[in-house]
Order: C-alpha cells, then sequence, then structure tokens
C-alpha cells in the first residue's frame, strides 16, 4: 500500500505543475484589461496605469509573472484577491463547505438512485423496463444544467411553491458558521427549524447538480453489471441455489462497484464544474459562484488561486478512489504494485 501511494504521489507532480500553467495562462487569455476593471467608469491616467499595472505584477515579461506565481504556490502563497483585499486562500475555505455540502449531497443523490437504476437495468436487460431506465439515463446526461435548473424553479419554486429559489438558508435564521457546512451548522445551534430549513434549500441545487454523475453511474453499473453477471463465479453462486438478491449484493456488486468508484472519482471535476452553474442559477455562496465573479472582475490572483485549489481537490479525490480500489478488491492493489 505505502509503495503504491508513493508512486500515485509521484505521479501527480507533473501533473500539479501543468494545472498551475493552466490557471496561470487561463485568465491571461480572457478578453479585457484588469485596470480598467479596477479603476470602473472613472478611469485611469497613464501614470495610474503604470502603477497599478507594477502593484500586480503585470509590467513583467510573462514568464517572469509564471516563475513569481509558482514560486509563491509552492511557499503556500496564493496572493491577495484585487477586489476584496483579502487573501485568496482564506476566501476559499471560506467558501468551499458551501461547495463542498453540495457536491456531497449530489452524488449522494446520483449513487442512491442510480446504482439501484443500473441494478435493475442489468437484471432486466432487453426490456422494455431496462430501455426506459437508459432513455432517461440519456436524458439527464444530455439534459443542460442552466436549462434544467432554470425548469426546476419554474415548477417547484413559482408554480407550486414547494421550494426556496436561492440561497442556503431563510433570513429567519441567525446560524453561527461553525463548521460552513449549513446541515451541521443547523444541527449544532438552537434555531428550531433551521435544520428542515436548510435540507429545504438544498433539494433543487442537489437535483440539478446530480442528474449527470445520476445518468452516468447508473449507465455505467448496468454495464459493469453486465459484465460481472456472465462470470462463472455468479453461475457457481446461482447453481449452489443462493437467491438472487444474495447473488447479486454479494458476489457480483462487490467487483462491479470497481467501475462505480472510478466513475464517482471522475465526476468530482463534472460536480465542481457544474457547480459553477447551479450555485450561479440558486444564488449558492460557493466557489462556483466565487469563481465567476473573479473572472469578471480579472481578479488574476482569485482565479489562479481559485483554479489552483479546485485542480488539487481533484486530484486529491482520485488519489483516494485509487486507494479504494485496494479494499474493494486487494487483488487489483496487489498488480498494481507489482506492475
Amino acid at each position: 500500500m505505502l509503495r503504491f501511494l508513493i508512486n500515485r504521489l509521484m505521479l501527480l507532480v507533473p501533473v500539479f505543475f501543468g494545472v498551475t500553467i493552466v490557471a496561470f495562462g487561463f485568465i491571461r487569455v480572457l478578453p479585457g484589461d484588469p485596470v480598467e476593471v479596477l479603476a470602473g467608469e472613472r478611469g485611469v491616467s497613464p501614470e495610474k496605469r503604470v502603477e497599478i499595472l507594477a502593484n500586480l505584477g503585470l509590467d513583467k515579461p510573462v514568464w517572469q509573472q509564471y516563475l513569481t506565481y509558482l514560486n509563491d504556490v509552492l511557499h503556500g502563497n496564493l496572493g491577495v484577491s484585487v477586489k476584496t483585499n483579502r487573501p485568496v486562500v482564506e476566501e476559499f475555505f471560506e467558501l468551499f463547505p458551501a461547495t463542498a455540502e453540495l457536491a456531497i449531497c449530489a452524488i449522494i443523490f446520483a449513487l442512491i438512485i442510480g446504482v439501484p437504476a443500473g441494478i435493475i437495468a442489468a437484471l432486466k436487460r432487453g426490456s422494455k423496463i431496462d430501455q426506459g431506465i437508459m432513455g432517461l439515463s440519456l436524458t439527464g446526461y444530455s439534459m443542460p444544467i442552466f436549462w434544467w435548473g432554470l425548469l426546476l424553479i419554474i415548477l417547484f419554486s413559482n408554480t407550486l411553491n414547494l421550494t426556496p429559489v436561492s440561497g442556503r438558508l431563510s433570513f429567519l435564521f441567525d446560524v453561527d458558521p461553525v463548521t460552513g457546512f449549513m446541515l451541521i451548522d443547523t444541527l449544532l445551534s438552537n434555531e428550531k427549524g433551521s435544520f428542515l430549513n436548510a435540507l429545504h434549500h438544498l433539494i433543487l441545487p442537489t437535483v440539478v447538480l446530480g442528474t449527470i454523475p445520476l445518468a452516468v453511474i447508473a449507465r455505467q453499473t448496468r454495464s459493469a453489471m453486465l459484465e460481472v453477471l456472465s462470470e462463472d463465479y455468479v453461475r457457481t453462486a446461482r447453481a449452489k441455489g443462493l437467491s438472487t438478491l444474495r447473488v447479486v449484493t454479494i458476489h457480483a456488486l462487490r467487483n462491479a462497484m470497481i467501475t462505480v468508484v472510478t466513475v464517482i472519482g471522475l465526476q468530482v471535476a463534472v460536480l465542481l464544474a457544474g457547480a459553477i452553474l447551479t450555485e450561479t442559477i440558486f444564488g449558492w455562496p460557493g466557489i462556483g459562484k466565487w469563481i465567476i465573479f473573479s473572472i469578471f472582475a480579472r481578479d488574476y490572483y482569485a482565479v489562479q488561486g481559485g483554479l489552483l485549489l479546485i485542480a488539487i481537490t481533484i486530484m486529491t479525490v482520485n488519489l483516494i478512489v485509487d486507494l479504494l480500489y485496494g479494499f474493494i478488491n486487494p487483488r487489483i492493489l496487489h498488480q498494481k504494485n507489482k506492475s
């Protein structure tokens, strides 16, 4: 296990440096002038413009700017936001719990529905049930997040008045941000009804963000189950007279879950990317909304730092997924160590 972990960490080093290049270059290829954004409608004189560029470090050659940025990153300094004058790391981790809570709820929602749907589709292969589940999965995967979110808001918030339109908690409640995770903070508070209110606010964003992962998980679970159900050990288990439930859950699902866990790791990037649109639609105060604001404001340090920290989050989750392979099926870990 230790050898495998070290090998995986070594592989992440070039990925990390590649991410720094992407994060550094992304904001610089966007149209617009950061000085004009900072100056606003007042404009700026040529002398003041030179001063602002010097303060931002943008008066140096691009390669020198990158080396300075890389040196700061390696020392744990992601800079200070131009718009808020706060450390980027501080802003990120202040907003990250909101995005993490939404992403966790979305993946739980996708797993609770997607895995059973995939199993049923595999067991009913070729039937109308199978075709219906796969058809709905394809529809969910193809549906644009912004359109799906607005559609649910119109139906459940405006027409049926069942769910809130935006935010994480009603203004009627005053909950201290202990952990940043609203569901946990409301449970720790003395505000009666605040937990249910926070859960109420989570419903639509969770469904919107979790729809695409749900569709992917359902399709991949079906595919993995079909492959596993044709294996000799599954036929042997059936020949022994074991119930279908035991064969599916004990013998087949455990091996099929390797594929599902892989999909979950890959969906983390999808969730964080989808969170940008979802948080914007629902006014969710998380990383996605913050990144959008920073891009429009041409806040170099916030965009660079935000993208880098998001990438590190994705790499960390994928590393954890790789380690989970060993617990699901120790033979896989053994084969990787040999290779």
